[in-house]
């Protein structure tokens, strides 16, 4: 009986909340062996056999976490008020590329462990799109980032933050440390960090230091400084721990030792004990090398001579286009061999589809082993290309989950080749046209389309420059390997300053999409995208092209819909594939807000923000019957910008015009019209 409540005693002792005054704990010579205090993980985190924490690994778009196994007590149960707390870290982030990482690290306090909702990539697992900002959430993080998310206004690529509630940092710094003067860390430099975060219960003062691990002692200036009472913030009780995240690229997020206390200074990690990070492969130099070139026979050298005459043959076959301007953009370069080798040489059984612009590959990188996407694409020396090159290296720092990332390019020859990240499930129009083998449903349908939308707000607003698409179509949206819609292929793409206008260029995109305006003008503006979305949500919602010949006629999908509704019976122009199971409010709002992106007149249609309020519920959609539609004032307009430019273009193609060619003067890429 004795031993039975003992038992008990022991496990209730475990299971209870750490007491503020008694909790001080270490990890400095690795993060096992320590009896039933072993870190509570989830995710892709893991403790490898040397002892580190590795809270991520080369898997892509995943959560890692880590937290010490019991609740915390933060809070003087008499006052409710925050007690003071310290805590010191060593990690290491480690990156394929030298200049390039997928996402960084939180140190954590949080109400739950393994925070349950919250999503990979630029949200770091603390949040989703959803709670992020949410004064429900009870969170204090301090970040460590290395990637600049406009949408979460950061500073630059390579800062720490003080999080509260939410990845808008209260506070943010560039990554240094004070020693007499600033000096610069670089976060993804491989190497190992120390961390110091404190905060006063008494001041109401958080302070955040970081230094290089050859800095035993913490810098007198801390990077960050906040006076905030964390009394509304912090729970009675919490968890404390890390969360990581990854993104396109191959990046490993490591803690090598951590300490942690409250109501006192936390120990300082004794670099000596620390487990060692792994050694990067590559660096090492073989026994072979060092001592065996001195006694090189002559027939070795023969063969040295027989593998030199090799290489030269191998890298004319694998030469490419460099030129000193493309320097700068090293990073976004990629190596034709590498590309070559992870497509297989450019088989055709690697074929994903053929476009206007050329043929797209599915490849494996062979150092990352990540999926990617090879557009290659016929190109000419020209003037224009150093500025061409110069916005694909700027789409490739854009960072949105509803955008394809554009990982780099390759220039060879003739050849223009860009590198995306792959998407498993293809695109959206597979599923819509031709009796696709698998249809979707309403509800994946309407999660494409305010991911699409959101995406498109992302480029037309939220970016540091004012990205037009000039391409938004069915086919141009991929769906990963959860079925969320992504808008892809930039090459039609068009970067101007915000508050400019763009210049007049040769009419680009597909027929059915552009805009009257455009066709007249050639002017590519955001508000031609918004008309592009329209009829993008009218062949989503109705599961037909936006142009398909019938007869001796071309049907026009807009006059459809528009019918439809002038019959007070829109629901009637939905997709019949989906069935009963649909939301019949979504739908109507789908096809009425189609309707109206689709208004002849540029000032009558929404803008992107708008669009995705009306869609997320925020905003009350404008009755259609206010909007000064009519088959003359919609249809009319709609059809007269489409008329003039369908005549010329089908002549110019011997009245061969069908949606199965569909693109106009199709790659502004070689004819200089962007």
């Amino acid at each position: 009986m004795f031993v039975k409540v003992s038992v008990l005693l022991v496990l209730l002792v475990l299971l209870a909340p750490a007491e503020a005054q008694d909790l001080n704990f270490i990890y400095n010579d690795g993060f096992t062996g320590r009896s039933g205090l072993n870190l509570s993980l989830d995710g892709i985190a893991e403790i490898t056999p040397t002892g580190l924490l590795k809270l991520t690994n080369d898997t892509k778009l995943k959560s890692g976490h880590a937290f010490y196994p019991n609740p915390v007590t933060f809070k003087n149960s008499e006052n409710d008020t925050a007690f003071s707390f310290s805590t010191n870290f060593v990690f290491a982030i480690r990156s394929e590329y030298t200049t390039l990482s997928a996402h960084g690290i939180a140190f954590v306090i949080a109400p739950t462990r393994g925070l349950p909702g919250a999503l990979p990539s630029q949200y770091l697992s603390l949040f989703n799109g959803s709670n992020n900002g949410n004064f429900s959430n009870h969170v204090f993080a301090v970040e460590l980032d290395t990637i600049q998310n406009t949408e979460f206004s950061d500073i630059n690529e390579n800062h720490v933050g003080i999080d509260i509630n939410g990845l808008h940092s209260v506070q943010a710094a560039p990554a240094g440390y004070f020693d007499g003067q600033f000096k610069n860390l670089s976060l993804i430099s491989g190497k190992e960090m120390r961390v110091w975060v404190e905060y006063d219960g008494t001041k109401k003062q958080i302070e955040v230091t970081i230094a290089p691990i050859a800095v035993a002692t913490k810098p007198t200036t801390p990077l960050l400084s906040l006076k905030y009472d964390l009394s509304p913030i912090l729970n009675k009780t919490m968890y404390v721990g890390f969360s990581s995240s990854t993104g396109s690229l191959f990046t490993s997020h490591y803690v090598v030792g951590w300490s942690f206390r409250m109501n006192g200074q936390a120990q300082d990690l004794i670099a000596s004990k620390l487990p060692k990070l792994p050694s990067i492969a590559g660096k090492k130099r073989s026994m072979l090398f060092t001592f065996g070139v001195p006694l090189i026979s002559v027939n070795l050298f023969l063969l040295v001579v027989s593998g030199v005459l090799y290489v030269i043959r191998r890298k004319r076959k694998f030469a490419e286009v460099l030129e000193d301007w493309e320097l700068e953009y090293g990073p976004q370069r990629f190596k034709y061999k590498e590309l070559y080798i992870a497509t297989k040489g450019f088989r055709e059984k690697g074929l994903l589809g053929t476009g206007g612009f050329g043929k797209v590959y599915r490849g494996l990188l062979p150092s990352s082993k990540i999926e990617i996407a090879v557009k290659r694409v016929s190109h000419e020396s020209r003037q224009g290309m150093k500025e061409f090159v110069a916005e694909i290296a700027s789409i490739g720092r854009l960072r949105h989950r509803n955008l394809v990332q554009l990982l780099g390019y390759c220039r060879r020859k003739g050849e223009l080749l860009l590198v995306y990240d792959y998407m498993p499930n293809g695109s959206l129009d597979k599923y819509l046209y031709d009796q696709p083998q698998v249809t979707l449903n309403w509800s994946q349908r309407f999660k494409v389309i305010k991911g699409v939308a959101s995406g498109l707000l992302y480029l037309h607003e939220e970016w540091e420059q004012v990205v037009i698409h000039r391409d938004v179509k069915a086919s141009n949206v991929l769906l990963d390997g959860e079925m969320n819609g992504r808008l892809g292929d930039f090459g039609l793409a068009r970067l101007y300053d915000h508050g400019t206008d763009p210049q007049t260029t040769h009419i680009v995109g597909t027929l059915g999409y552009l805009a009257p305006e455009h066709t007249r003008t050639g002017r590519a503006t955001t508000s031609t995208d918004v008309f592009a979305f329209g009829a993008f949500l009218l062949e989503v919602a109705c599961g037909k092209r936006p142009i398909k010949t019938q007869g001796p006629e071309d049907v026009i999908l807009v006059d459809w819909v528009f019918s439809c509704w002038n019959r007070s019976n829109i629901l009637e122009a939905r997709d019949q594939s989906i069935g009963m199971d649909f939301v019949a409010e979504e739908v109507e709002l789908v096809l009425k807000l189609g309707l109206l992106c689709s208004h002849s007149e540029p000032a009558a249609r929404p803008s992107m923000r708008q669009v995705v309020q009306y869609l997320a519920s925020d905003a009350a959609l404008p009755e259609v019957s206010l909007l000064g539609l009519s088959s003359s004032g919609l249809t009319g307009g709609h059809r007269d910008g489409f008329d003039d430019y369908t005549l010329s273009y089908q002549s110019s193609l011997g009245n061969k015009f069908s949606h199965h060619s569909s693109y106009v003067a199709e790659s502004a890429l070689l004819s200089g019209g962007r």
